[in-house]
């Protein structure tokens, strides 16, 4: 399945998506949320980490749950055209829940929670498509190309809500829309769900599952489900360097979410940006983190994922100490383009390493503990946060995600990738001669 015409569709899948956690999860609709739907913004920061902390949690429990279904049933297809429909659905009602509304803050969490857990399920589906469309020389390359398409495509979809439909400064919007209780800004969920559901659709209708061995074509059960991860836990036993490797990821990712969370409203906060400059912030840190995926792609294809993720961890801990202590705006911005730069990288590669991993007959299991580690403890990120923000001021908050770094790059460095490669060859091999089918070169 490794044709042009699947890999291109798999790769525009990130660029539908980064709309979402752009426009919604980082910059616009979390900014917006702080300031209008809360009495004051220190309020607002706390009430949105609830809603980052429940999504988390429900990912960490579905995830797993849901991958080994899939694998049950080769029906990862369907489960990711179902959850890329509820993400555009609660998108586009994000843009008419207005703060006058009775319990319009849990009503408008409650809505976001729903569609970033069906973002992120999605996301459990979608990688594990990528060992298919893919051979071990070009995994590196097409996970970088997918996250590179990513960011650009979260740069063009700001770059038309900034001019579009908020306004730069005093130049008026291309679309004049009203701006009682922010309708303005409400509206570019609409366009988050537009642009996700018309940039998803190559990759929902022309890739398709691959096909499943006799063996592995089991009717689908929840109970089954629940059989395989069981046996998933066992199995991971006999994989020790993807078990180091996940709980590395489970670490260090937190302290990326965390950023990715809070980035706008750090900048707002500590800096003053206007809501246009934390927009402009926006554009500038996906179109460095669309060059530095793409160029680390090849990077990672020459050196490894995991020297990949450990050059980005280094100079992301260097970017997040940088804008703690940073005096002023410009200062402040140059972190920012760094975490830009190497959190594409970071996020690609640490991808690639886990397919490099995993074997064949278990992509959608070991996927759905891969997003596991990348949400289980996501929420340690935003309350440790909080909890420095409210007690010493947001810098020390934002100080919080350097301790993720420093102990997820410690714990990488005990993750052998050669040996883990190794492993996973010898399973496929072994799983090929149980079913009578020679393995895959």
């Amino acid at each position: 399945m490794n044709d042009r015409r699947s890999v291109w569709s798999w790769c525009f899948y990130d660029w539908a998506n980064s709309s979402f956690t752009t426009l919604v999860v980082t910059f616009i609709y979390a900014t917006y949320f702080t300031q209008a739907f809360a009495d004051d913004e220190a309020r607002g920061t706390a009430l949105w980490s609830r809603g980052i902390v429940i999504s988390s949690l429900l990912i960490a429990v579905m995830s797993p749950i849901l991958g080994a279904l899939a694998d049950r049933g080769g029906t990862r297809r369907r489960f990711l055209v179902a959850s890329t429909m509820i993400c555009v659905v609660a998108s586009a009602v994000l843009a008419f829940l207005t703060p006058d509304l009775p319990y319009a803050v849990w009503l408008a969490l409650g809505v976001f929670v729903v569609g970033n857990v069906a973002f992120e399920i999605g996301m459990v589906f979608y990688n594990a498509f990528l060992p298919a469309i893919s051979t071990p020389q070009t995994i590196g390359r097409i996970s970088g190309r997918g996250w590179g398409l990513g960011y650009v495509g979260g740069l063009l979809c700001l770059v038309l809500a900034l001019f579009g439909l908020v306004g730069l400064g005093d130049a008026a919007p291309w679309i004049q829309l009203p701006r009682d209780e922010g309708f303005h800004v409400r509206a570019t969920n609409l366009l988050v769900a537009g642009w996700f559901l018309v940039f998803s659709l190559p990759m929902l209708l022309w890739v398709r599952d691959p096909p499943r061995a006799a063996a592995m074509a089991r009717r689908a059960s929840v109970r089954g489900a629940f059989d395989d991860l069981r046996a998933t836990w066992a199995r991971l036993r006999r994989f020790p360097e993807i078990i180091r490797f996940l709980v590395a990821r489970l670490v260090y990712n937190d302290g990326l979410v965390t950023i990715f969370a809070f980035g706008g409203i750090y900048a707002a906060g500590t800096f003053g940006m206007s809501f246009s400059e934390v927009i402009v912030f926006g554009i500038a840190l996906n179109l460095a983190a669309g060059i530095g995926a793409l160029l680390f792609g090849f990077v990672d294809d020459y050196l490894g994922g995991r020297t990949t993720v450990i050059i980005s961890l280094v100079a992301l801990l260097a970017a997040a100490v940088l804008a703690v202590l940073a005096p002023t705006k410009t200062l402040f911005w140059v972190a920012g383009l760094m975490v830009g730069i190497f959190a594409g990288p970071n996020q690609a590669a640490s991808r690639s390493v886990m397919a490099r991993l995993v074997p064949a007959q278990h992509e959608n299991e070991f996927f759905g503990f891969f997003a596991f580690s990348g949400k289980a403890t996501a929420f340690a990120g935003p309350l440790l946060l909080g909890i420095a923000s409210d007690a010493m001021g947001q810098r020390a908050g934002v100080s919080t995600v350097t301790i993720f770094f420093v102990v997820g790059l410690i714990l990488l460095l005990m993750v052998d990738e050669q040996k883990g490669r190794e492993r996973k060859v010898a399973a496929e091999t072994m799983a090929a001669e149980r079913a009578g089918t020679a393995p895959v070169a």
